[in-house]
């Protein structure tokens, strides 16, 4: 079995590895802290609440050579293809997709 290299490249063009392994999305704490700034004008930033401290789980099934993410009942949600996924169900990856946290960060 072949295994493939899956990426998570935000927006801006960072790419972060998915390890084969699981891993904690959210914005504090976690292995994928995701630290959104909100330009509120041209002097002040504010850090933005939208993804919450522990957000998401992605995880690896080795089995099947696949990632999966779940939505870990966070409050302004985890989308893949802009389509809110259910709290608490693990939704498998493809390639191409697309993963929001919250309203804030397209990865």
């Amino acid at each position: 079995m072949s295994l493939t290299s899956w990426f998570l490249v935000s927006s801006g063009g960072t790419r972060h590895r998915l390890p084969r392994e699981m891993i904690f999305v959210g914005r504090d704490d976690c292995e994928l802290m995701l630290q959104v700034i909100a330009y509120v004008s041209a002097q002040h930033l504010k850090l933005s609440r939208s993804v919450d401290k522990q957000h998401a789980v992605i995880n690896y099934d080795a089995s099947t050579d696949e990632h999966l993410v779940k939505d870990l009942g966070s409050l302004n949600g985890t989308f893949v293809n802009d389509v809110r996924i259910p709290e608490q169900t693990y939704i498998t990856l493809k390639l191409e997709d697309k993963l929001r946290f919250g309203y804030d960060i397209l990865i």
